[in-house]
């Protein structure tokens, strides 16, 4: 395996410690996902099936091709390898994707609201977060797949409605940010409105306050801290020493967006 392929498949275990120690484990469901481009074609590294998010190591994370077809590692992979795959097939902007079912997240896929603009960090979302309809279902299809892919479209975040969230990032770090900070967007919403009368951000402010708040130079001093706060809550077994920060960018492969 390349240092490259490594460090992929090692940034997608940490990745996993770090959702899972923010309570968005859900028993074996969930994973995670990063993409290279590689000779002779992308490369997407991904949590195998069977295990949790707290317990995946380098060695659980296989090797697939654009396609979704194993290529490297041990283990199955997961059923809805389509949402990556069709994923990246859309958005060659994307370094990562991540699906999960976290509490509060899940919960707004079920109901008749929006994520509202009350905190910065619903201001990660400056278009909006996507909602797919079509079924609540597992997504088992390249054209279920697709149909997610195109419900998310440029944005950030897709609900699936009655069934969890797909987000994404240009690379780990941000599609982990992402994740983080949608769910706590959406678990401040439940408590402003336990409270009173909405107040949200006036749209005018929110695409400067985007480019405060959410800048690239933050990304690998928040990834030095959720590593420590997993090794501090000893989800770290079988682990790495070091942050083992993702690649940036610039050097993983991912086509930018035209």
């Amino acid at each position: 395996m390349s240092a490259a392929s490594t460090a992929a498949a090692t940034a997608v275990a940490w990745a996993g410690r770090i959702l899972a120690l923010y309570g968005q484990g859900d028993l074996t469901l969930g994973h995670v996902s990063a993409r290279l481009g590689e000779r002779g074609g992308d490369r997407i590294y991904m949590k195998r099936k069977g295990i949790g998010l707290e317990e995946v190591t380098a060695a659980d994370v296989l090797t697939l091709d654009a396609n979704g077809r194993k290529i490297g590692g041990a283990g199955a992979s997961h059923l809805e390898v389509v949402l990556h795959t069709e994923v990246y097939r859309a958005r060659e902007d994307v370094g990562a994707v991540v699906h999960t079912h976290p509490l509060y997240a899940t919960a707004l896929s079920a109901v008749a609201a929006d994520l509202q603009y009350l905190t910065h960090d619903a201001v990660l979302f400056p278009d909006g977060v996507g909602i797919f309809e079509d079924t609540s279902d597992l997504v088992l299809t390249p054209e279920v797949g697709a149909a997610v892919a195109k419900a998310l479209g440029p944005r950030r975040a897709v609900l699936l409605r009655n069934h969890g969230v797909l987000v994404v990032g240009r690379d780990v770090r941000w599609a982990v940010l992402t994740a983080l900070t949608l769910e706590r967007a959406v678990r401040m919403q439940t408590v402003a409105e336990s409270l009173g009368i909405l107040r949200p951000i006036p749209e005018s402010m929110i695409a400067a306050q985007h480019a405060s708040k959410y800048r690239e130079g933050f990304l690998d001093e928040y990834w030095e801290y959720w590593v420590r706060c997993v090794r501090r809550a000893g989800l770290d077994d079988g682990m790495p020493r070091g942050s083992h920060r993702p690649r940036r960018p610039a050097g993983n492969g991912v086509r930018r967006s035209r």
